[in-house]
Formats: C-alpha cells, structure tokens, sequence
C-alpha cells in the first residue's frame, strides 16, 4: 500500500499543538468579524489594534496610530470600561460604549496566564450602528419591558388596591419607549429626580408622554406605595379649582355635600399630586399653591382650620412658562418654586429612533385592546412614519397607527395605507428623502453660520492632520507638503491641543 504524504494544513498529533492552534483560528476569526479589535497588556496600556479598529481613531481625535497604541486606555477611549476587566478578570461579553465616536455594541475579554492570573484583556467592536444592525433586538427589548411593567403594576395594584382609593402609578418609567439619545436622557433625568423629594416640572408638547413619566417618577420614588392623584387643571372650571384642590367644609357654600369634601392634597397626603396643564392655573389661586408648597398645609374652603400635608409636587405643561412670567400669567416666584427638578420630554421628531419600537408597542397594545393580530408595518410604511414631524407626537402616532389598523383588511400595512390615513388627518405626508434633504440643508447651514475665523482654523486643522496621516507623522515632511515652515507647524500643532 502507498504511503500518504502528510499534509501540512492537518491538524497537530499533541494536545497542545491543536490547542495553540485553535487559540490562533479564533483570534484571527474574532478579529476579522468583530468590527475592530484591540489589546492591552496588563497595566491598561494598548500594545495592539487590528486594521478594523483604525477607522475609529479620528472620531476620536487621533490623528495616527501610534496616539493610540502605546496609551493607557483611559486616556484615549473615553467612557471605556476594560479597566474593570483587569481588576475582576471576568469577561463583558456584551455591552454598550458610547462616546465622541458613537454608540457601539463591544465586548471585552480577559487574557489569562497559565496560573489563571490576567496579563491583558482584548476589546472587541461587534457592531457600530446598533441603532440600525440590532433594532430588532431593541424592540423585542421594548416589548419585554413594556411586558415587565405591566405585571408590576398588576401585582402592586392587587398588593395594595385600596391604598388612597386605588390611586395608583399605572406605569413605570419602563413604560417610556425608547433607546434613543434623548430618551435615554429623560429616563436618566426621571430616575435621579425620583429619588428626590422636590418638585419636579414636565416640559414638553401635547402627546410626548409627560403624563406616563409622572406615573413613572412616582413609582420608582420612596412613595410609590403612596396614592398618586392627577389634577388636569384645564378640564376643571376655574371657580371650582380651589375645591378640588383644597376641599371644602360642610355647608361651604349653596349647593355643597352636607357632610364636606376632602381635596386631592388631602388624598394626596403622603403620596404624589400630579398638576398636569399647570400653566392654565388661575393668578388667584397661583398664590394659594405656592402657600401651600411653602408652608406644608391648606386650608379648606369654609374652614378656619389648617391641615398639614405632606405631598410630592409633579407639575407639567405644554407652554411657556417663562413666557408666561414675563406676560404676567404666571408667578414668577411660584415658577421658581416648581422649576426645581426639570425635565424637557423632546418631542417625537427629535428622537425619530424610537418610532419602530413605539410602533411595535403600539401596536401590541392596539391588537390586545381589539382582539386582533399585531399589525406589520412594511418597511417603506415605516420610513413614512418616521419622516412626518408629528405635531401631536405619540398621541397623534397612535391615532394615525390606530386609523391605518382598522381600514386595512390584512395585518400588513405599506405606505400608500398610511398616506391616504395621514391626508384625510390633515397631514401632507413628507416624502423620506425630502426629510434627509431638509436635515441636510439644516446642518450644512448651520455649519456655516459661525464665525469665519473659527470656520478657517477647523480647516486648517484638518489639513494638518490629513498630512500628518499621509506622511506618517514625518513633520519635515508635513511641513513641506503644506507649504509652510517647521516652526509655523509646531505652533498650529500646539493650538490643536490647547483647543
């Protein structure tokens, strides 16, 4: 019989060869999947990048490799968290950075000695637009925390139905959908505020969810198993403000229950009175809130005795309150007292992300509502939706989302449905590629109203730094190629970092 000639691509005979071997498969795998990928030895500093991870280093103002490896960590990935991995030596197999060069989905292992210590650890960038490549995952994440919040509240309302009459948080801050920036932001802002006991002021337009945070700030706060009661201060007439606030004594007036009337601070004692349209509130009653809120008591209408309270003041509105001030409106010093704590809800066109998980939301809740299947939005449908600029936001979202539903004999919706919805709403649907242009104009616009000088010296920065990366940092080089002197480099140089 012949004898084979060994082939030089099989595998080691010896245990450990074939281990070496698939230590070397992996990493070469892992670095030409991952979208960059780095090593740090174990003092943090970085001794290797892979070609992927080059094309971050100028959104992170580096204008060349070796301003990267060479450096600790810290000190040229802002927000980084590899430092940790060194001091635990466990793995983050999955995890969101985000700094000045975006928001990405990293992973970050420790390298281990034979004896188990760490040496090093490897940063890895699965994907840098996550907005994009894992918006499934994010909705299915929505769905799973809108699913979370509502047994919560199931199971808080059945613990405690009869605490303040049932008056009780019906969301978590959960249930505010979104993983956009400023969506992020508002829940960050909601949680710090809700470990507060100060008042607290919503700022935004009708139908951005200001309502919902309310409900939201109070059951993560120490009163959550308090009452919350809302006053929607434009749905009640102006002379019956006061007893709704404040309640009455028996016989208070012509017409009035026999046995008195307790108001919502006193059913808000101890709890959360939410003030929604506070900047509808009459000037004669703007002073008695702001006793009130100074002196921790009320006094029904009728009686001559004060009652102590102890309420959590969250107000919102969809006006200008400083505006209202200067017009004369509104208490300037009631302002300041409620202007504690505020928070600006955006609106929907500026977190246009979180669309496709609100639709997915949305649409959830409608099919539940209705007993139907969950509508499918095809993709030009929601590259509509995310184009209009939503005047009444999530309201008007939901009620276009709603309308769209129940025309349509199939689950699945495409644009020209949503179209003839958003016309007959008195909307002219906005074409997608007509809001990237408009977004364009903005931004290019606005980059050129700035001062000429400043808009000059970017420039010239940026061409010293294209020069550096083509002469490979060779400054006798870079000189020449710019066509100016060493000296005059060294002192443009020197202003960039200073800047």
């Amino acid at each position: 019989m012949p004898t084979i000639a060994p082939d030089a691509t099989a595998l080691p005979q010896d245990p450990q060869g074939i281990l070496d071997l698939a230590v070397r498969s992996m990493f070469q795998l892992f670095s030409s999947l991952s979208q960059g990928m780095f090593i740090m030895d174990e003092r943090g500093t970085i001794v290797w990048v892979n070609e992927g991870y080059r094309r971050f280093l100028p959104a992170l103002g580096l204008e060349s490799v070796e301003d990267f490896v060479g450096h600790k960590v810290e000190d040229v990935i802002p927000n980084t968290q590899m430092r940790r991995v060194l001091e635990t030596g466990k793995p983050v197999l999955i995890d969101l950075l985000t700094n000045r060069a975006g928001t990405f989905v990293v992973s970050r292992l420790p390298l281990l000695d034979e004896g188990g210590a760490v040496i090093g650890a490897i940063g890895m960038v699965l994907f840098d637009q996550p907005e994009t490549t894992l918006q499934p995952l994010i909705a299915k994440f929505a769905r799973m925390q809108q699913d979370l919040a509502d047994a919560q509240r199931e199971l808080a309302a059945q613990r405690s139905a009869q605490v303040g009459g049932g008056r009780r948080a019906k969301y978590t801050l959960a249930s505010f959908v979104g993983s956009s920036a400023a969506a992020v932001e508002v829940k960050r802002r909601a949680r710090r505020a809700a470990l507060s006991s100060s008042p607290v002021l919503l700022l935004g337009e009708t139908g951005t969810g200001k309502e919902l945070l309310a409900h939201g700030i109070h059951a993560a706060s120490p009163r959550a198993g308090e009452a919350l009661v809302s006053v929607n201060i434009a749905a009640v007439p102006d002379t019956l403000l006061e007893a709704e606030f404040f309640g009455f004594a028996p016989g208070a007036f012509t017409g009035a229950d026999r046995k008195g009337r307790e108001g919502k601070f006193k059913l808000a004692d101890g709890g959360t009175l939410f003030l929604d349209e506070i900047g509808d509130m009459p000037l004669a009653l703007q002073s008695k809130l702001l006793r009130v809120l100074q002196e921790g008591e009320i006094e029904p209408l009728g009686s001559n005795r004060l009652i102590p309270v102890n309420v959590r003041i969250i107000a919102a509105t969809s006006r200008d309150l400083a505006a209202l001030v200067r017009e004369g409106q509104f208490r300037e010093d009631l302002y300041y007292r409620l202007n504690v704590l505020p928070i600006r809800v955006p609106p929907l066109r500026e977190r246009r992300d979180d669309i496709a998980a609100l639709v997915e939301v949305l649409g959830e809740d409608l099919a539940q509502r209705s007993g139907t299947v969950q509508p499918e939005l095809l993709a030009d449908a929601m590259a509509l939706l995310a184009a209009q600029t939503w005047r009444g936001n999530i309201r008007e979202l939901r009620n276009v989302l709603e309308q769209a539903v129940l025309r349509s004999d199939s689950p699945t919706i495409d644009a020209a449905q949503l179209a003839a919805v958003l016309r007959e709403s008195g909307m002219e649907p906005q074409a997608p590629g007509s809001l990237v242009a408009l977004q364009g104009a903005r931004e290019h616009d606005a980059g050129l109203l700035r001062p000429l000088a400043e808009q000059v010296a970017e420039l010239e920065q940026r061409a010293i730094a294209a020069a550096i990366k083509t002469e490979r940092g060779n400054k006798v080089a870079v000189a020449r190629l710019l066509g100016i002197s060493r000296a005059t480099l060294y002192d443009r140089m020197a202003d960039r970092r200073e800047s």
